[in-house]
């Protein structure tokens, strides 16, 4: 190895310890908030572009009253069709629900939420990647009404 190589190879060397150590310098000792995104994050999404999402006209379930819209009490499965793809099934209520599902990839994992209403009504966003069953429950006795969003 030459001079100049052992140089550069210290150099990066260095470079690597400054900045680890920079980076946990500025690190938080808490979880932190996951509404509260770094201006970077997203500017770096933007460039990626938003994620496509799944058609309302490929999902199927037995509690739709129309397509994209769900009413139900207890409990709906919602079945996604092949989505060509990693899509986001974005779901709309105007009241609390539930939602379970498995997440995608290889990947032998179920993921379950409780969905609270916010100003807007409870919104979830469930990552699918291949045909998949979504399942959803109405807590209480109530019917719950759930769109599913084309964004």
């Amino acid at each position: 190895m030459s001079g100049r190589q052992k140089a550069l190879l210290v150099l990066l060397g260095v470079l690597l310890v400054a900045l680890f150590a920079v980076a946990v310098a500025g690190g938080r000792a808490d979880r932190g908030d996951p509404a509260d995104r770094s201006g970077l994050v997203d500017r770096l999404g933007r460039l990626g572009g938003e994620q496509a999402a799944v058609d309302p006209a490929a999902v199927a379930a037995e509690c739709a009253v129309e397509p994209g819209r769900l009413v139900f009490t207890g409990g709906c499965a919602l079945r996604v069709a092949a989505p060509g793809g990693l899509r986001t099934l974005v779901l709309r209520s105007p009241a609390r629900f539930t939602v379970e599902a498995p997440a995608p990839g290889d990947i032998d994992v179920t993921v379950r939420d409780d969905v609270e209403p916010a100003a807007d009504g409870a919104v979830v966003r469930v990552a699918v990647d291949r045909p998949t069953t979504v399942l959803l429950g109405c807590p209480g006795l109530g019917t719950c009404t759930v769109t599913v969003a084309p964004s």
